[in-house]
């Protein structure tokens, strides 16, 4: 017979109960695991933000330094390894940086133009290369070549400064009117570091200029005879003997006064092809250079008498060789004009061609062979080879009187006066155009350019 325990019996009890035990340890098992997984997610989701959150900071301009802690070398699910913009390996432990949608080691993140790091709060930009704002500001900001100072910004907040056209020389707009003194020649202003010469009437020449500057008559005459044969070989020979003579400021504008031709001239007069009868001052022997200026000048009375149509030619001194060159060149057509019965010409038309001979001379000394006339090709090279042979005597020309030449030329082909630069235009496509020869006939017989 089998015995049967009645229902509610202790073993019954005692293996429900047995079982309810079994079941909340496993439930109670579960739920520790599950505290446990969710708090570590809990930790995680803390640990990402508390990331974000810095590679926000580090990105931002304004909190930069300090430097953002960078993470343990552990990268979660999506994330990607962090190298660096500088040395371009991985970043691990330490501090870095977060910029321009890249990391960098904080020694690594350097200025572009000196090469070490930037470690202040702004740094300047130029395409992707990064730069500290001094030596971005060295780069970029133009330094005045006067006060050799970064030249200010205006009201509007915009760098506004002054370049001169041909020599490019960038200076503060205050120069042109703080009485910084201006080369007479060139027309560079005066540098703070180098100091002029005063030739003792106003005028101030640089020492590029003063090189081959020529300071009285007696060093003219050879220049001179030179230009005078340059015209020779141009088939223009002057038969009678012009007396040349160089002079002071003062002693040009009193005989520019004397004159009565009524005849015009620039601004800044530097030469004059004189017609009537007068006493000029004239430079006798060379001044002595002594603490920026010349001393010991002397100066001789010379009375002019008239023996043709032209009484002489007067020119500065101090002057370049070149531009003393060009400025007699121009006087010396003046009287070719009058000396070969030209008609009273319209200033655009007679400072308008004697521009252009002085410009042809400039070009043979400074472009030896360049312009070939369709009239006078041979005798263009004749004058070209006696003008270029006096400059040989002296060793021939520097790098620094080769420029100023180009820069004589400049002048006049860029000069805004109705007579001297409009003047030259037209005679310049003129005799491009026919030739001198056949201008000048034009010129002789209608009083203007041909067409």
């Amino acid at each position: 017979m089998i015995w049967r325990a009645p229902p509610g019996s202790l073993d019954d009890r005692s293996r429900a109960q047995k079982e309810k035990e079994e079941l909340d340890h496993a439930i109670g098992l579960s739920l520790a695991e599950d505290l446990k997984r969710r708090s570590g997610y809990r930790w995680q989701a803390e640990r990402d933000e508390e990331l974000a959150r810095s590679l926000q900071d580090s990105s931002n301009p304004a909190l930069y330094p300090p430097y953002a802690p960078a993470p343990a070398p552990y990268y979660s699910y999506g994330q990607t390894q962090r190298i660096c913009g500088g040395c371009k390996h991985d970043i691990r432990f330490g501090n870095y940086l977060g910029c321009m949608g890249t990391y960098f080691h904080p020694q690594c993140f350097c200025c572009h133009s000196c090469g070490r790091p930037i470690v202040e709060n702004e740094f300047s930009l130029s395409g992707r290369d990064p730069y500290h704002k001094s030596c971005f500001k060295e780069l970029a900001h133009p330094k005045c070549e006067v006060c050799h100072q970064f030249i200010p910004t205006n009201r509007a907040g915009l760098i506004e400064y002054r370049c001169h056209p041909f020599w490019s020389q960038k200076y503060c707009p205050s120069h042109e009117h703080d009485n910084t003194a201006r080369c007479c020649s060139c027309e560079r202003l005066e540098s703070w570091d180098a100091r002029y010469v005063s030739l003792g009437d106003g005028r101030s020449l640089c020492f590029e200029c003063m090189e081959s500057a020529i300071m009285d008559t007696g060093d003219c005459q050879p220049l001179y005879h030179a230009i005078r044969d340059y015209y020779e070989g141009m088939n223009m020979r002057l038969d009678q003997q012009i007396p040349m003579l160089l002079v002071e400021r003062q002693a040009l504008n009193e005989a520019i006064v004397g004159e009565k031709s009524g005849l015009h001239h620039m601004p800044e007069t530097r030469g004059l092809c004189l017609s009537e009868e007068q006493t000029v001052t004239s430079i006798l022997k060379r001044p002595k250079f002594g603490r920026h200026q010349l001393v010991g000048i002397k100066t001789q009375p010379q009375k002019l008498t008239r023996k043709c149509e032209v009484t002489a030619i007067l020119v500065l001194y101090g002057l370049p060789r070149l531009l003393t060159g060009a400025i007699l060149a121009h006087e010396l057509m003046h009287g070719w004009l009058r000396l070969k019965g030209y008609r009273t010409l319209n200033p655009e038309v007679e400072e308008g061609i004697c521009q252009v001979l002085s410009y042809m001379w400039l070009e043979s000394e400074v472009m030896p062979g360049f312009r070939n006339m369709p009239s006078s090709s041979t005798s263009t090279s004749a004058a070209s080879s006696s003008s270029s042979s006096s400059s040989s005597k002296k060793g021939g020309k520097s790098k620094v009187e080769h420029k100023l030449g180009e820069f004589f030329m400049h002048q006049i082909a860029n000069d805004s006066s109705p007579a001297y630069g409009g003047g030259f235009r037209s005679a310049n496509a003129a005799v491009n155009k026919y030739g001198l020869r056949c201008t000048l006939d034009h010129i002789r017989l209608t009083g203007n350019f041909p067409l």
